[in-house]
């Protein structure tokens, strides 16, 4: 028998529960760190390419360089209401951050 230890892909930390199942079946677990920006994690990748972290990143950037919504949505392979949703989400933060920034 062989066993992988399992940390919490947010913190590293290795104290972690299993936490039931989520909705399709996959194992949920649950990180015991207090200072974890996510208590709950699964170890399978998203189903879903644009949900991906790594995706979103490329989003903001192309975006940032100039590309079309359109263009990012075919370049990235995901749909453009994902690239849409993605590009609100970040001027919504920004928003904020600037918000914080000028009453400090």
């Amino acid at each position: 028998m062989i066993l992988i230890p399992i940390r919490c892909p947010h913190c590293q930390n290795a104290n972690i529960c299993r936490n039931g199942r989520t909705s399709t079946g996959k194992q949920r677990y649950i990180c015991k760190n207090p200072e974890c920006p996510y208590k709950t994690f699964t170890l399978e990748a998203h189903p879903y390419y644009g949900s991906r972290k790594e995706v979103k990143e490329k989003i903001t950037a192309m975006a940032v360089n100039g590309s079309g919504i359109t263009d990012t949505a075919r370049t990235l392979k995901i749909s453009p209401v994902t690239v849409l949703s993605e590009l609100k989400k970040t001027k919504k933060n920004r928003k904020c951050e600037s918000k914080v920034t000028s009453s400090a």
